[in-house]
């Protein structure tokens, strides 16, 4: 995990399910935005669109309908999470 990065226990549990393999279907939205929110910077937008720019690297996420992230979202979670250095590890 990155260094200068400290997770609270909340956080990292949304981590390791993040990095779960298979893909895990019950990751909360609000389990995700919290993490973001601690460890990105994040603009919330219209229609429940948020910016976030984490390291390098900004991307545009879609709040869920219902309460869990779908498998996409949490490849590309992954995908950003481990540019930053921040990985279940």
């Amino acid at each position: 995990m990155a260094e200068s990065i400290k997770l609270n226990g909340h956080h990292r549990a949304t981590v390791e399910k993040i990095f779960q393999h298979p893909v895990s279907h019950n990751i909360q939205w609000h389990d995700v935005l919290s993490l973001l929110e601690s460890v990105a910077e994040v603009v919330e937008g219209h229609d429940r669109r948020y910016k976030v720019t984490l390291g390098a690297e900004t991307e545009t996420l879609d709040a869920p309908s219902g309460h869990d992230v779908d498998e996409q979202m949490v490849i590309d979670l992954r995908r950003m999470l481990k540019g930053a250095g921040i990985t279940s590890e």
